[in-house]
Formats: C-alpha cells, structure tokens, sequence
C-alpha cells in the first residue's frame, strides 16, 4: 500500500513544506488537480456530488500542474507527482507533450501522467477546444504523447492530429505512467488500457467493487495497474490492508484530517504527516 498527498486546495505557499515533508517522511507521491479558471457561474453540474455542487470554494488555488511538479521535484529527492486529474482534451497536445515531458527529465522520471476527459462544457468553450467529442480526442491524445515521447525523428497522423516528421527533445528516459480517471464505462476501459484508474471518495467496500469492475474489463492483466482511491472509513492500519487485499495501491488522503480536521494550520499538517506515518504507515509495514 502506497500513499499519496493529496494537494487539493492547498494555499501553494504551503506545498513545498508539505511536500518536503512527504518526501522526508516516505510518502510515496503528491496528487495534484487541475482546472485553468474556476468559473464563478456555470451550468454544468459537477458530477461527483449528488446536487452538483462543487467541493470547494472560489478561494481554492488551481496552481499549474506541471510548473507546480517541477518547482517541487526541485526541492525534494523521492517523492512522485501525479496529476488527479488533468485534462489533455483543453489543450494543444503538442504542449502537454512538451510540458510533461519536461516535467519528467527534470524531475527524474517522478511524475505520472493522471487524466480525465473534463467535466466543465464552459471551460471547454473558454479555451476554445469541443466538448463533444472529448473523449474520442483524449484516446488520441493518449497515443500521440506516447509518440513524442519517443526518443528521435517521429510522426503521427489521426483523425483529430497529426504530425509531420519531427523531435521533441528532450524525451523522458523511462515510460510516463498514465492513469485515467472517470466513473463511467468507458472510463474505466480507458483506464484498463493503460497503467492505472484514479477514482473518487470511497467507503472501502465501494473501492474493492471499483477494482473488480477494472479487473472485469482486464485491468492488470498485462501489466501491473495502480488504484488511486480515498477512503472515507479506513483508519486503523488493518483498514487499508483490507483495502490492499482487495486491490487498492494507493490511497490518496490529508493525513491531518484525522487529527486536527481539514482547517489545520501548516504546523498541524507537518506535524498530522509525522504522526500519520508512526500511527499508519509503519504499523501497516509490519503487519
């Protein structure tokens, strides 16, 4: 069992401390999300809450995913930084080739590629990209980065991009782990075709019922898959070896939540990472 910081609405003056602290302290990677703007009206609902509401406020930071990865793989030696999720079918494809690739040589192969075909029609439309069609796109995109991330000459012609002969240097020297996320069907075959699933918030029973729906459509049948999931009711470290055994990897969590609630200051986060380490961690690597 991995765990995973969740940096979700982070004041970004505390995720280098944060993150220094991770690293120090054996967590395994940070999560990062993603939007470009958070809209103040809109009429799509957000489709991970029962009434449409988003989780957070309008004073949430969204700091770039990728310049946010590499400021901090600059100041740490270990930990991993994983976008949950980002969204390639808002952007140019050759620039988010470009910046994680980039992302991925300077940080020493420490970040995973996490996408999501988007949610927001009004930030599609805001940055000038279809938001029918998305998914379609995102598939492709997904085949052209693995392309441009190919060391030498490469070229590419699809039904959304194409690419003459060309190099983009300079290309990651190990694969770019790429996990989907996304709770419909064909989100999970998404996920199934490439290296892991990014899920939501989860009771554990309801994660293991996630995994064995992956694992029906031949995830981990090839190549080994990760399972990123927070679980609501997992506390005690035999809580998460059940989640293990039931196929979860990583467990994305705000360790201070369970000490001092989610408006802890940055000295009771620093000090919920250590005391999350000594309560969970440790005690779950002797088990």
């Amino acid at each position: 069992m991995r765990f995973s910081i969740s940096s979700a609405f982070l004041p970004v003056d505390e995720l280098t401390p944060i993150a220094r602290a991770a690293d120090e302290l054996g967590y395994d990677s940070m999560t990062i999300p993603d939007h470009v703007v958070d809209l103040e009206e809109i009429q799509t609902p957000y489709p991970y809450t029962r009434d449409g509401s988003r989780r957070w406020t309008s004073s949430a930071h969204w700091p770039d995913p990728w310049v946010l990865a590499g400021s901090l793989a600059a100041v740490t030696t270990r930990l991993r930084f994983v976008t949950s999720v980002y969204v390639p079918a808002l952007r140019n494809p050759f620039q988010v080739a470009k910046s994680v690739g980039t992302a991925a040589v300077l940080s020493g192969n420490r970040v995973a590629l996490g996408v999501g075909v988007g949610w927001c029609a009004e930030e599609f439309e805001l940055m000038g990209q279809d938001f029918r069609g998305r998914g379609r796109r995102t598939d492709e995109v997904l085949e052209l980065l693995s392309r441009l991330w190919e060391p030498g000459v490469t070229e590419f012609k699809g039904a959304f991009y194409s690419a003459p002969r060309l190099t983009m240097e300079p290309t990651p020297t190990q694969q770019v782990p790429i996990y989907v996320g996304g709770l419909s069907e064909t989100g999970l075959a998404r996920a199934a075709r490439h290296d892991g699933w990014v899920g939501d918030m989860f009771t554990t029973d309801e994660a293991i019922s996630w995994v064995d729906r992956l694992r029906a459509k031949g995830a981990g049948a090839e190549r080994p898959f990760s399972v990123f999931v927070a679980l609501t009711d997992a506390i005690a470290p035999e809580d998460y070896r059940r989640a293990e055994a039931g196929g979860v990897t990583d467990v994305m969590t705000m360790p201070w939540a369970f000490y001092t609630g989610l408006e802890a200051n940055l000295d009771q986060k620093l000090d919920g990472l250590r005391r999350f380490r000594e309560d969970v961690i440790r005690p779950l690597s002797a088990l």
